[in-house]
């Protein structure tokens, strides 16, 4: 089995063939998938579909593209949502200098706070980081209590630094795939018990699927490519990656709806 541990099924792309999305998924191998929740209509959509399909399971969070909304209401519903079942962590959050969407002292600030709530929670936290890699480092080792996912790794080498040293996930999309990767030795650096697979999807489509929608059943590309940079078979990257979502989320996402991730101590 396969975790997809990013994927944006609430998007408008998978209105028309959700349910038969998440089939492909199964079919493929991957049992479960976690849908983020970048704002806060997407994570209430993430939630209810989690509610509907126990191969779901939800994150709740504020993307630093919308950072401006960042309000005390804000911060009242992700400190309440986070505690759901469904919710297996704080997220997408981060900074993104990149695009600006949002005043970049409000992404600070948007970030610092969601990594508190995440810790105080017991969950840990999916980072977005866009040309942002000193400071998001930076916020990171302000918050050690808190358990990072830094997602759709491409980030330079003070990133990885500042996460392999706070003992963080990094998780894998189909960039891997891409002609224009250069990172290899990057994964190859990370502990494997660290490493994580997604889609990103509908976004992010891997070889051979690129120009095309993005979706969950495509991580299974993410893992073949991971498996012959790291030396092992794709059972055994499915294997692996599959225990480490499962160590960092909680069991709900191996299938025991309900069941809570490992805080930091115990990991």
């Amino acid at each position: 089995m396969l975790v997809d541990t990013h994927c944006h099924l609430g998007d408008a792309a998978f209105r028309g063939d959700l349910a038969e999305t998440v089939d492909r998924a199964e079919a493929a191998g991957v049992g479960h998938v976690v849908v983020i929740g970048e704002s806060q209509a997407a994570a209430e959509r993430a939630i209810a579909l989690a509610a509907g399909d126990p191969r779901l399971s939800a994150t709740v969070g504020i993307h630093p593209h919308v950072a401006s909304t960042w309000t005390e209401a804000a911060a009242e519903w992700v400190t309440e949502r986070v505690h759901d079942a469904r919710v297996v962590a704080a997220g997408e959050m981060g900074l993104d200098y990149h695009y600006d969407n949002s005043p970049r002292d409000r992404q600070r600030v948007a970030f610092e706070a969601q990594l508190a709530v995440a810790a105080k929670a017991g969950k840990p936290a999916v980072i977005h980081a866009r040309d942002a890699d000193d400071d998001v480092a930076a916020i990171l080792r302000n918050h050690p209590a808190t358990v990072a996912i830094l997602h759709s790794w491409s980030s330079g080498d003070a990133l990885l630094q500042a996460g392999l040293a706070l003992g963080h996930y990094f998780s894998f999309s189909g960039m891997v795939t891409f002609r224009n990767w250069r990172s290899d030795d990057a994964i190859r650096r990370i502990p494997r018990d660290r490493v994580l697979v997604e889609t990103d999807a509908p976004y992010l489509a891997p070889v051979p699927y690129r120009g095309k929608r993005n979706e969950p059943a495509h991580v299974v590309e993410v893992a073949k490519r991971l498996a012959i940079v790291l030396g092992m078979t794709v059972e055994e990257t499915a294997r692996v990656t599959t225990e480490n979502a499962v160590r960092v989320f909680g069991a709900r996402v191996g299938g025991t709806p309900g069941a809570g991730p490992r805080t930091r101590e115990a990991s």
